[in-house]
């Protein structure tokens, strides 16, 4: 049985992780400030909770007999930082604390990272394209993984960056407005309104469902090796697909409302090119988009009824 933290472990991604990871037998310390998350996604796995953020439990030196660190716990949505860019600060000082952690333990650090880092790129999106950062959000992450090159070739720190594209599923419900839009839509349909989108919804996104997210995750903690990976499934869909998808298992006509697109810099595409990942980590995904709606929606309508 080994021993992990997660950070950000009551959260959406670090829920479903700290669940697989009880599941499969291992202890797990959870540290979250509880910004987009909530103890009652993690209550019934017996995982050790301390309510703070990551530097403040550095401090605290309660981090002692850690076998690896998932690294989840930081602002996940670009309009946080917009409307605080303190969030900078506090992304990049967490980060920080978890390589010092990771350099003092000699333990392998796993941290999350985004697929916005390739806005203006064409895609399909590779780890070796050139970024140019485009907002706040991404100019942290990026910062993050340079951190962790610096920590490797310093100190030997053994690192690797996950670059999340269009992450949804289960146990989102904290995160409210900044939540994966395809929970989004989920919500407004629950409530029989309109989901909102912005254009004509051609817009592509790669989904990825957080179950292959976390097995991306475990994999990483489990291979010798360093760097970034993307996390995706190598396939986009426009967003008017998966309203077709909603609609459809959902069994209404009710058509989303469009509105002008409001955001600068908006991403229109995303897609993963996941070579790499799967040759070096052996990660693909394995849900469709079709299931993992369909597993998304079966959760909400079991844990969101009004």
């Amino acid at each position: 049985m080994a021993t992990y933290l997660v950070t950000g472990g009551a959260g959406f991604i670090g829920s479903n992780l700290v669940h697989e990871l009880v599941k499969r037998g291992n202890k797990v310390i959870v540290v979250d400030s509880l910004h987009t998350g909530s103890r009652e996604l993690i209550s019934d796995t017996g995982a050790e909770f301390y309510h703070m953020r990551v530097e403040e439990f550095f401090k605290k030196g309660a981090w002692k007999g850690i076998d690896g660190i998932f690294h989840l716990g930081k602002p996940s949505s670009s309009p946080m930082y917009r409307e605080n860019r303190e969030k900078i600060l506090e992304s990049v000082n967490g980060t920080l604390a978890v390589l010092e952690m990771a350099k003092e333990l000699n333990v392998k650090l796993v941290t999350a990272s985004s697929s916005s880092l390739y806005n203006g790129l064409e895609p399909p999106h590779r780890e070796d394209m050139i970024i140019k950062p485009t907002d706040f959000y991404t100019e942290a992450r990026l910062v993050e993984e340079r951190l962790a090159k610096v920590y490797q070739d310093l100190y030997g720190v053994r690192w690797s960056a996950m670059r999340f594209f269009s992450v949804y599923g289960p146990r989102e419900e904290y995160k409210k407005n900044y939540a994966n839009l395809i929970s989004q839509f989920i919500w407004s349909y629950m409530k029989n309104e309109k989901p909102l989108i912005y254009g004509d919804g051609s817009q592509r996104r790669d989904f990825v469902f957080v179950d292959d997210v976390v097995n991306a995750l475990i994999l990483a903690m489990n291979r010798d090796v360093n760097g970034i990976f993307n996390v995706g499934t190598g396939k986009s869909y426009s967003l008017n697909d998966v309203i077709s998808i909603i609609k459809r298992e959902m069994g209404t006509d009710l058509e989303p409302k469009y509105i002008e697109n409001p955001v600068k810099n908006y991403v229109m595409v995303t897609l993963a090119d996941t070579s790499k990942s799967r040759k070096v980590l052996g990660f693909e995904a394995k849900e469709n988009i079709e299931g993992g709606i369909r597993k998304t929606l079966n959760y909400y309508l079991n844990n969101l009824k009004r």
